[in-house]
């Protein structure tokens, strides 16, 4: 089983408790005093942009569109579409938001789909469809519009508030505000998943290694996902890919390996491991984004596409499971020294790898699975590891 054995030099985790959440309450002189001296308070101004200078704007150095804490693109041509029939209706859009991380450099921190659209707009990288009251415009771009229709849309405005370089007194005190302000701007609209608010609020080099290994192609086919090699396009008929899902899956196994620290939710045991990681040496990370390439190579190698589908018996479709992606993972990287004889097993390992009826249940009297996704605490877990540990122990 997982020890700390298994960690490398410079990998640690402690569990945070939780914060208290008990209230003081401050006389109202003080809250007078803060609130006189300004502290967290947003300095912004507006400007308004002609959808004709949008195209240049982007086009300069000044406007930064994909900060890290952006979400990855979701909008598809139709909904693109949508947003220029509002602008030909004047239908008014909401203001996006910048942030000036120098003087006239912006980036954009709410608004990012928006300005993507137009910008694609005016390139002729799409065709409109799916109008609902401009059907007459679908299978036109901008360079084919009518004249006046041309004109019409070049004479609307996109609205801006821009936090200024004076709203922070320091790099950190910037950092901070801005992720005050994106989870404010996101409370409303399409809810963000737990993994893209971490892409948000605690991006950092291991944040942007997670992102990195998710592109694994052996990863991908194990999970069904596109490659990148298909392109965006592609990559956006993915629900999992949209939401990030594939990154929150390699985040999984890194936390994972800390299996001591796992505390429900789950969700709060990987936002506090991603923190953590995040101040990792580059040494430390090399050596774990090489752990987790060797690992996902040697399972593929083994259990090839299938690899996290569960037992014939219990499935009633092809579709990978967390519950034997976690354990597997651990396992295999665990057991990674003794890779060639893993390597010369692999037709058994594959054939007999649910062979032991007795063991695929937690309770067999209340028909518990040991692979259902509803008991996820760490005994669960680590039921799970245990079986698969001791099924590889006699081929090593």
């Amino acid at each position: 089983m997982i020890t700390n054995s298994h960690l490398i030099s410079g990998e640690t985790f402690i569990s945070q408790n939780r914060p208290d959440v008990t209230h003081n309450f401050s006389p109202d002189n003080k809250i007078n005093e803060k609130y006189k001296k300004g502290e967290i308070r947003i300095v912004t101004e507006q400007a308004r942009y002609p959808l004709d200078s949008i195209e240049a704007m982007l086009d300069s150095a000044k406007y930064i569109r994909n900060p890290e804490y952006q979400r990855r693109k979701r909008w598809n041509n139709t909904r693109k579409s949508r947003l220029i029939e509002s602008f030909i209706m004047n239908v008014p859009i909401p203001p996006i938001f910048l942030y000036e991380i120098d003087y006239s450099i912006y980036e954009v921190m709410d608004g990012q789909q928006r300005l993507t659209a137009i910008y694609d707009f005016y390139k002729g990288k799409f065709e409109l469809e799916g109008l609902e009251y401009w059907q007459e415009l679908n299978g036109r771009n901008y360079q084919n519009l009518p004249e006046q229709v041309q004109k019409g849309i070049d004479r609307r405005y996109l609205s801006s508030i821009i936090l200024l370089q004076e709203t922070a007194k320091s790099k950190e005190e910037a950092e901070y505000l801005k992720q005050i302000v994106f989870e404010r701007l996101n409370s409303g609209g399409e809810k963000l998943t737990a993994q893209e608010t971490r892409n948000a609020l605690q991006n950092g080099k291991f944040n942007q290694l997670c992102i990195k290994l998710s592109q694994n192609e052996y990863f991908r086919k194990m999970w069904n996902l596109p490659l990148e090699s298909e392109g965006e396009e592609k990559l956006l008929e993915s629900e999992s890919y949209r939401k990030m899902e594939d990154v929150e899956l390699v985040l999984r196994f890194f936390a994972y390996r800390h299996i001591d620290n796992l505390k429900s939710p789950v969700d709060k045991f990987l936002d506090e491991y991603l923190k953590q990681a995040n101040n990792y040496s580059k040494e430390t990370i090399d050596n774990l984004e090489n752990i987790f390439q060797d690992t996902i190579q040697l399972i593929y190698s083994i259990l090839g596409d299938s690899a996290f589908i569960p037992p014939k018996e219990e499935r009633n479709r092809k579709t990978p499971l967390k519950t034997i992606y976690d354990p597997i993972m651990q396992v295999f990287a665990n057991n990674i020294l003794y890779k060639e004889n893993l390597l010369r097993n692999k037709a058994d390992i594959k054939s007999n790898l649910y062979s032991n009826k007795e063991l695929l249940y937690i309770e067999e009297e209340n028909n518990k699975s040991l692979f259902d996704g509803r008991y996820n605490n760490k005994k669960d877990v680590e039921a799970r590891m245990k079986y698969f540990h001791n099924f590889l122990q006699d081929y090593i």
